[in-house]
């Protein structure tokens, strides 16, 4: 029989929200099956328990158990121990734990929070994660009773869509603490990167790291800094299939001429992106350009009238290949009617052959 131990109480089956939030959605069912059923198995200290055991009750193979044990294992959740080269021991490490967390969550950074922290504009040179000074516990707790605090909290619980996990608390903490920043104005960062569809803690504290290079202090000097790239600029680039960096000086002048000069909806500009990388295979501010001056100058203004123009087109389109082909066919010099012609008299021919001497 296996000895089962943890480094907590355990007098339920709880689930942390750590767990949930960063090691469930990554790893296999069957895995997250069994770190549950050990958990469970923790408040029955006098049943049976071995691998066959757990094979059996969550209808799968001893070999599966294996797997996932050592899978948590690698995680660093779980620590196992052998006698005589067999699984003896199973070791539940809380992952509450925050050198835990991560330990096992940051060498797996996902490609997103990197792409994003490399997209936001004015980046510092030093990485923000090496200037971070750990707030001390005593500190962490008489923040968290300000008012102001706590209610900052809940509005990122609310953008953010989950409950925060301890590292993005010292995070916010860290912004309001270490960078002075007020809590209208954290609260601006975090609507604001949301606003553009990035949740990470990582890709927030890069946008605070920037403000403060930058000297925003207010939020007013942070809407100033962040209305070049509204959201049209980024639905624009999208179009043209772009979403790891931000609009240049020269788009950002052309995207303001379409729908300032041009007075173009932002649904008419997202069509011409997209016939842009239909037609030319990439994105091209110019060749859209183009197609919009066309626009512009035929006075199309809506969806409709487009389709309008499409049709018209393919119309000109077919009838100009069908009459060409009766063009080609009456031009087209026949070879037979080209042959100059002889006249024969076979009659005449007929008779001289008949009298013809054997």
């Amino acid at each position: 029989m296996i000895k089962l131990h943890s480094t907590g109480l355990n007098d339920a089956t709880v689930l942390s929200n750590i767990f949930i939030d960063r090691f469930m959605p990554k790893a296999n069912g069957e895995f997250v099956k069994v770190y549950i059923y050990l958990l469970r198995m923790l408040g029955r200290p006098g049943a049976a328990f071995g691998l066959s055991q757990m094979a059996d009750s969550l209808f799968c193979t001893e070999g599966d158990i294996l797997r996932a044990l050592k899978y948590w294992e690698s995680e660093n959740l779980v620590t196992l121990s052998y006698e005589d080269n067999a699984l003896a021991g199973i070791t539940l490490r809380t992952p509450w734990n925050e050198d835990d967390v991560l330990a096992a969550v940051a060498p797996q950074q996902t490609d997103e929070a990197d792409s994003a922290a490399e997209s936001v504009s004015n980046v510092p040179s030093t990485s923000p994660l090496s200037e971070v000074k750990p707030l001390t516990p005593d500190r962490v707790k008489e923040l968290k009773q300000n008012e102001d605090i706590i209610q900052l909290l809940y509005i990122a619980e609310q953008y953010l869509g989950k409950t925060l996990t301890p590292t993005e608390t010292r995070k916010i903490l860290f912004f309001y603490d270490e960078l002075h920043m007020s809590v209208d104005l954290i609260d601006y960062l975090i609507e604001y990167c949301v606003g553009r569809d990035h949740r990470s803690i990582r890709y927030i504290e890069t946008v605070a790291m920037a403000w403060r290079e930058e000297g925003i202090t207010t939020v007013e000097m942070a809407k100033d800094s962040t209305s070049r790239y509204s959201k049209e600029y980024f639905s624009v680039l999208k179009a043209m299939g772009i979403t790891n960096r931000n609009p240049s000086d020269v788009e950002i002048s052309l995207i303001n001429t379409w729908t300032k000069d041009y007075g173009f909806t932002m649904e008419l500009i997202q069509e011409a992106c997209s016939r842009t990388v239909l037609q030319t295979g990439q994105p091209s501010f110019p060749y859209a350009d183009k197609i919009l001056q066309r626009w512009k100058d035929k006075n199309i203004r809506t969806l409709e009238d487009v389709r309008l123009q499409d049709a018209q087109h393919q119309k000109r389109k077919l009838e100009k290949s069908v009459s060409k082909p009766a063009q080609q066919k009456s031009a087209a010099p026949n070879r037979f009617n080209n042959f100059h012609q002889r006249d024969y008299d076979f009659a005449e021919y007929e008779k001289k052959l008949l009298n013809k001497p054997n």
